[in-house]
C-alpha cells in the first residue's frame, strides 16, 4: 500500500486516502444500520440500543467532517478557505445565540462577524502567518471591550465581553487554523504536505474521539467528572490517546514526520481535541443545553459546533507545533 501511494502524485495520494476513508465509513455505517434491527428484549438490550444511537450520532459527525474536508481539498485553496470561514460564521452564531447579549454589544458583534472573521481568514489565505497568529489574541481582544464600552452599558460588562471573546477564540481563531495548515509552505519537494497534514489531523483526532466513546461504553466505569460529562473517564481517554498515537505512527508516510514524531504529533492533537471537547461540554452545562443545536430554529446551524469543537481546539495546537518543528 505504501509503495502504491508513493508512486502517485500528491493530489492522487490525498484522493486515494479519502477513498479509503469513505470506504471504511460506508462499511461501518451499513453495519451500524443493520444492528438497529436487533430486537429489544430486555433492559440490557435497550441500553445497548441507546449506546448504538450515540455511536451513530458520532459516526454522523465523522461523515460531516470527512465530507467537509474532501470538498475543501477538491475545490482548491480559495474555496476551502471560504468554506471553513462559513463554518466558523455558523458556529460563532450558534455560540452567541446561546449567550445572551445586550443592545450595547451590537457594535462588538458586528465587528466579530463582519470584520474579525473575514480578516482572520484573509490573513490565513494570504499566508501572513505572523499577524494571523496574534491578530485575535492581541488586537481583537483589546478592540472588542472598547467597542462595548462605547455603548455605555456597564451591566455585567466583564461577563459579556468574556463570552464574546471566548466564542471568537473557539469558533474563529480555532477553525481558521485548518485552512492555514493546508496552506503551509514546506519548500520544494513537499507539494501537498499541507493537505496531508489536514488529513492526518482530522483522521487521528476523530478516531481518538470514536475510540474513547466506544471504550467508555464498553468499560462502564464511573465518570471521572460527572458534573461535566456522564461518559468521560480517564481510563478510556488514555486508551483513546494510545490508539490515536499508534494511528499517527501508522500514517507517518503521509506526513513529513518520522513514525515516532508522527505519533507524538498525533498525541498532541488528540489531547487538545478531546480535552477541548470536554471544555465545550462544560460550557454547554453552564448554558443549560444538552447540545449547541438544542434550539435549531433559533441557531440555524443545528449542532454544528458539536461537530467541530474538538477540531477547533486541536487545529491551532497542531498548526503551531508543526510551524515550530519545521520553522515555516
Amino acid at each position: 500500500m505504501n509503495a502504491f501511494l508513493r508512486s502517485l502524485t500528491p493530489d492522487q495520494q490525498v484522493g486515494a486516502l479519502f477513498l479509503i476513508v469513505f470506504g471504511v465509513l460506508v462499511l461501518v455505517s451499513v453495519t451500524a444500520f443493520l444492528l438497529t434491527f436487533r430486537s429489544r428484549e430486555d433492559a440490557h438490550d435497550e441500553a445497548w440500543h441507546e449506546a448504538l444511537r450515540d455511536f451513530r450520532r458520532l459516526l454522523g459527525t465523522s461523515w460531516f467532517m470527512v465530507t467537509v474536508f474532501w470538498i475543501g481539498w477538491a475545490a482548491g485553496e480559495t474555496v476551502a478557505t471560504v468554506l471553513f470561514a462559513s463554518i466558523a460564521f455558523l458556529a460563532l452564531r450558534e455560540f452567541i445565540t446561546l449567550s445572551p447579549t445586550r443592545r450595547a454589544d451590537h457594535r462588538s458583534l458586528v465587528l466579530a462577524f463582519f470584520v474579525v472573521l473575514p480578516v482572520q481568514f484573509w490573513l490565513a489565505a494570504t499566508r501572513h502567518f505572523d499577524l494571523f497568529t496574534v491578530f485575535i489574541p492581541v488586537y481583537v481582544f483589546l478592540a472588542l471591550p472598547l467597542a462595548s464600552a462605547l455603548g455605555g452599558d456597564t451591566q455585567r460588562f466583564l461577563e459579556r465581553n468574556a463570552k464574546l471573546q471566548w466564542g471568537i477564540v473557539v469558533c474563529v481563531y480555532g477553525m481558521s487554523h485548518v485552512p492555514a495548515l493546508m496552506l503551509l509552505d514546506f519548500g520544494q519537494g513537499n507539494g501537498g504536505s499541507g493537505a496531508f497534514l489536514v488529513f492526518f489531523l482530522v483522521f487521528v483526532v476523530q478516531t481518538c474521539m470514536v475510540v474513547q466513546h466506544l471504550l467508555a461504553r464498553r468499560l462502564r466505569r464511573p465518570p471521572s467528572i460527572p458534573e461535566v460529562s456522564k461518559s468521560f473517564n480517564w481510563a478510556s481517554w488514555a486508551l483513546g490517546m494510545g490508539v490515536g498515537g499508534m494511528l499517527g505512527a501508522a500514517l507517518a508516510f503521509v506526513t513529513p514526520f518520522k513514525p515516532g514524531q508522527a505519533a507524538a504529533m498525533a498525541v498532541i492533537a488528540c489531547a487538545a481535541g478531546s480535552l477541548g471537547h470536554l471544555v465545550m461540554k462544560a460550557l454547554k452545562r453552564d448554558r443549560g443545553v444538552p447540545a449547541w443545536g438544542h434550539r435549531p430554529s433559533i441557531t440555524g446551524a443545528n449542532g454544528l459546533l458539536d461537530r467541530v469543537d474538538a477540531l477547533c481546539f486541536a487545529a491551532p495546537i497542531f498548526f503551531h507545533s508543526v510551524r515550530w518543528y519545521f520553522g515555516v
